[in-house]
């Protein structure tokens, strides 16, 4: 059983040194979401259900302005300080020191990370030296999020050698995908070193799933489901029978459509062209559809959903990014109901998905061949389901929960492998 011994040695009355008291009342589960210039965190009381009892984020890595905001639910505390944090190391090293001053922090059984890129992988696992060796060798995969997530997993692991610690892989919900979904049509060579279509925000999706099932949607197990992550990134997934057959992100989660600052798809033959007239690098062409195209580049003015949506009646820019982002979500809606010989059930999430219901209405306009109707007061009022009675698709708007999938991941790990000393 999970609560049978400790994990590690209780740490000492004043002191300093490693360690959290397992034992303890509520044990908890920590968990470590790091993006590319922000760290958010949470504490989970572990029990039937997990109840979430701090969280927070470090915004602004590396940029002025960084600050550490949280809320505390067991001393309802909500606060923001500022921090001089250039790199991630740094921000991770001043997390830590405020964590371990916490209430509660001696009683964290493991920490769950979220690691965006997982190759292979399949499932969340135990971090090891090997598992941190491996992440290092396919750290190129992804510049932007690997290294800095790596160095959260060091940071703890050289301030608590003793605490468990769970890699949950953005990429291994997708690992279901058939061969054909995985290929890319360029020399064979570069598939055997890895070069293929990952998908990611997997674990928003395996999220989904669970709570479709446990709404009771006959789909989530037997069916065809399109789930639509629509955030600051943005893809969707076609799921059947509640395995991933397919998703808009490819070997990078700048693929697919449009998202806040990344390009999505584009013709190949763009980069060449850039080079040649505007003599643009590698490194410039990285940065530019990942960090100033997408909503930014289209409307010149923000990467914002709500601001475009405020802007679009005065600025021509804004309404063309707006009208791009949901045709391309239909198209993908269109392709993937093809691609599952039809459609059962539409989920959108995310902060886009779960908040615009304009943008949701404009996706879903001219679907009606495929079976969605949507309810026009239903979806004004953000309603769990958004679609009519007599829809055959139902369409539903599920608020997702990434920090919750890591830490029930952690909690089976625990459950089913409890980690000795």
């Amino acid at each position: 059983g999970r609560g049978s011994e400790p994990l590690t040695e209780p740490r000492p009355s004043g002191s300093d040194g490693a360690g959290c008291l397992v034992t303890a009342p509520d044990p908890c589960i920590l968990t470590i979401n790091g993006g590319s210039s922000s760290i958010k965190f949470a504490l989970y009381r572990i029990g039937e259900p997990l109840k979430r009892t701090l969280h927070g984020t470090v915004d602004r890595i590396g940029m002025s302005g960084t600050t550490l905001t949280f809320d505390d639910a067991a001393t309802n505390r909500h606060d923001s300080r500022g921090l001089d944090a250039s790199d991630h190391k740094s921000a991770a090293t001043f997390l830590m020191d405020w964590l371990e001053e916490q209430h509660g922090f001696d009683a964290v059984r493991a920490v769950g990370h979220r690691v965006v890129h997982g190759m292979q992988h399949t499932a969340p696992e135990l971090v090891t030296q090997e598992l941190l060796d491996e992440l290092n060798r396919i750290s190129p995969y992804d510049p932007d999020h690997l290294p800095s997530e790596i160095e959260l997993i060091e940071t703890f692991r050289r301030r608590h050698p003793k605490l468990p610690q769970v890699a949950c892989f953005d990429t291994a919900f997708h690992r279901t995908m058939p061969r054909v979904a995985k290929l890319l049509p360029i020399p064979r060579r570069y598939d055997a070193k890895g070069v293929e279509r990952y998908g990611f925000h997997g674990l928003s999706y395996a999220y989904l799933m669970e709570e479709l099932a446990r709404l009771g949607d006959p789909a989530a197990t037997a069916g065809r489901v399109i789930l639509a992550h629509l955030g600051n990134g943005a893809s969707l997934a076609a799921v059947r029978d509640g395995k991933s057959i397919d998703t808009s992100m490819g070997f990078t989660p700048t693929a697919g459509l449009v998202m806040s600052t990344r390009s999505g798809d584009l013709d190949p033959g763009l980069a060449p062209y850039l080079a040649r007239t505007e003599h643009m690098t590698t490194e410039q062409f990285y940065e530019m559809v990942n960090h100033r195209s997408g909503l930014l580049g289209v409307s010149e003015t923000s990467s914002d959903m709500r601001d475009l949506l405020a802007q679009e009646a005065s600025d021509i820019r804004a309404a063309e990014a707006v009208a791009l982002f949901c045709y391309q979500a239909k198209k993908w809606i269109g392709s993937f109901a093809a691609a599952l010989g039809g459609l059962d059930t539409l989920v959108f999430a995310g902060g886009i998905g779960e908040n615009a219901p304009l943008v949701r209405a404009r996706i879903c306009e001219g679907l009606g061949f495929l079976g969605i109707e949507i309810g026009e007061r239903r979806n004004a009022g953000n309603e769990a389901v958004i679609s009519t009675d007599a829809s055959r698709v139902t369409v539903r708007v599920i608020p997702t929960d990434e920090d919750l999938m890591i830490a029930r991941s952690v909690d089976r790990i625990l459950e089913t492998d409890p980690v000795k000393e």
